[in-house]
This record gives structure tokens, C-alpha cells and sequence, in this order.
């Protein structure tokens, strides 16, 4: 594979001006232009990675920042993140939460990690940072934008989503179906998203005229088996239900296979609601109805005004996206007989 120096050396010119006439950048005459040029073409010549960061001044990489690497729900973001890079003629490096240390203590060092790796910016998708990790990072902290967290001062380079609204939306949608004895899969107390949902469902149950006090709520852990280890443990408490509304699509994955091997039949006796709308929604027994959130769409928006801050692009991006309730075959009419048997 032909090198930039060869490509100089086929021209007859020094390294530097064959690197000038690469980059677009610094005086060349239209002779030497000409001569380097069609040495470019004669060579095929196709700069590297490290050939391209060394004539931009730039290492071209951007870092993105997840709390861990599991399960269903990163994955769209990150290959919609990788394909827009690869797009842009840039590259991605992951870093991701070891699990060993709390959730905030992983995101800095994961930041700290993509920064060592001279990433040009990085896109953090956490709601565990504080304004003191922000100011930590000194002149970098320009050059990172959040996803799903927003704190004062950099309200521009936070996109996130409405998660209160989802959670009213979900409330409705049980309420639409008549449904007045429900209960709530949470995820982890400490996670700031998930407070939002569930006080956004218990709001709107609230005003309908329910006593949320009464209503069965398990804490979990955003995972299939937390959502099995929940649905068990409902259906054992005696609890008279006809819903169940899991703060995340994959909790109500593991319910919907605990319900199925319970020989609870959903929806006729129980409607499952899920929230995320993640692809697992659609091939689930039956289809998952869940309440559908923008997370690619805020994942794109984020990442247009990171590469604008980076590259000088002028890319659009906005912070508004709608929430919506992706029906499917989970949810259905309450009937009036008891939910768990």
C-alpha cells in the first residue's frame, strides 16, 4: 500500500508539501499541485488513519460513553452513533461501566479512559454525573456532550427525554383500558430516569382518583431476570391485579416469560406494558406494547452538536422529540374476574 512518502517522492517534492497538498491546507503552486496530485492517482494512494489524524491535527475518533454492555437496549444507539461516523469518515471507541465501582465513579473513569485515548470529543449517555465531574475535566468538558442527563450550564450539549411524560402516558394507556388495579416493575431507586417515570405514572394514576399508596410496586434492576424475580414474587403476594406496567422493555420481557410459564394468560387475564420500545418489543408472546421514547433520535441530535463542536460542522440538531404508545397485542381491556389465580 503506497505511503504518503512515496507519494512525495513520485512527485519529486518533500514530505511536507506532498502532506499540504493531502490536506487542502497551506500555499502549493499549481505546478507542484498538479505533479502531486497525479502521483496521488498513479499510486492509488488512500491515507491512513494515523495519515489523516496527523495532517488535521485531529485523532478523528469520537468516544461514547455507556453505563454498561448488555442486553438489547444500547445496541441501536451505538450502531446509529457508528454508522454516522463511519459516514463522517471518522471512528467510534466504545467505553463502558466495569460494574466494580458505583455508577457515577465508573462514568468519570470511563470519560477519563476515552480522553487518554485522545478521542476528539465524547458523547456520555449517563444520568449519574454531577457539575463537579464536569468542571474536573477542564478545557475537554467543551467537547462532551450528554444523553438521557441534563445539568445547569451546559443545557445546550445535554439531550434527553421526557421521562415524566412517559410515565403519564403509560398511566394512561392502562387507565384508556379500563385497568384500575395495577402493578409497577421499577428500576433501581437511585437512577435518576427511572424516579421520573414512575412519578410520572403514580401523577397521573393520582388524578384519575387512585390511591397510589395501595398500588403493588417492586423495585428492580432493568433486567429480564429482575422483571422475572419480580413477576413471581407479584403473583405469590396475593395482590388483586389486572396490569402490570414494567419501567423498561427488558423487566417486561422476563415478566411476560414468568406470566407464560405461570399459565397466566396475557392479555385476557393480565396486560403487560413495557417502556423504551426497544426491537425486542416486537417478537415478544404476545407483542410488547410499550411506550415509545426517541432514544436514537436524541442519540443523533447529541451527536450533530458534538461533531459541530468538534469538526466545525454545521450539522442541525434540536432537543425537542415526541413520546408516543406503540400499541401492541400485550395490552387489553380489563376484565373484572381476578388477574392472578
Amino acid at each position: 500500500m503506497a505511503t504518503l512518502k512515496d507519494v512525495a517522492l513520485l512527485a519529486g517534492v518533500g514530505l511536507g508539501t506532498a502532506s499540504r497538498v493531502v490536506s487542502g491546507k497551506g500555499a502549493v503552486s499549481p505546478k507542484t499541485l498538479a505533479r502531486v496530485r497525479k502521483a496521488i492517482e498513479e499510486l492509488d494512494f488512500q491515507p491512513s488513519h494515523a495519515a489523516r489524524s496527523l495532517m488535521s491535527g485531529t485523532s478523528q475518533m469520537i468516544g461514547v460513553y455507556i453505563p454498561f454492555l448488555s442486553g438489547t437496549f444500547y445496541t441501536p444507539i451505538l450502531q446509529l452513533v457508528y454508522a454516522e461516523l463511519r459516514a463522517a469518515g471518522l471512528n467510534m471507541v466504545v467505553g463502558f461501566g466495569t460494574g466494580s465501582v458505583d455508577e457515577r465513579r465508573q462514568a468519570v473513569e470511563g470519560i477519563d479512559f476515552l480522553n487518554q485515548r485522545g478521542c476528539d470529543g465524547v458523547l456520555v449517555m449517563s444520568n449519574a454525573l454531577r457539575e463537579e465531574d464536569i468542571a474536573a475535566l477542564g478545557p475537554r468538558k467543551a467537547r462532551l456532550v450528554l444523553l438521557n442527563h441534563c445539568l445547569p450550564g451546559m443545557e445546550e450539549r445535554c439531550f434527553t427525554v421526557d421521562h415524566k411524560l412517559g410515565g403519564r402516558m403509560a398511566a394512561r394507556a392502562l387507565l384508556d383500558k379500563r385497568h384500575r388495579r395495577i402493578a409497577v416493575i421499577a428500576g433501581p431507586k437511585y437512577a435518576a430516569d427511572n424516579v421520573e417515570r414512575i412519578d410520572g405514572f403514580m401523577d397521573e394514576l393520582a388524578q384519575a382518583g387512585i390511591d397510589t399508596a395501595t398500588v403493588w410496586l417492586e423495585e428492580s434492576n432493568f433486567a429480564p431476570e429482575g422483571g422475572w424475580a419480580a413477576a413471581d414474587k407479584l403473583l405469590n403476594s396475593g395482590y388483586d391485579f389486572t396490569a402490570v406496567f414494567c419501567a423498561n422493555d427488558e423487566m417486561a420481557v422476563g415478566a411476560l416469560s414468568y406470566f407464560q410459564q405461570a399459565g397466566v394468560d396475557v392479555p385476557g387475564a393480565v396486560s403487560v406494558l413495557g417502556y423504551d420500545d426497544t426491537d425486542t418489543a416486537n417478537f415478544t408472546a404476545p407483542r410488547l406494547t410499550s411506550v415509545h421514547m426517541p432514544w436514537t433520535e436524541m442519540a443523533l441530535n447529541g451527536l450533530n452538536c458534538l461533531l459541530n463542536r468538534c469538526y466545525a460542522m454545521h450539522r442541525p440538531f434540536t432537543h425537542e422529540y415526541a413520546v408516543s404508545v406503540t400499541a401492541r397485542a400485550s395490552l387489553a381491556k380489563a376484565r373484572s374476574t381476578r388477574a392472578a389465580k
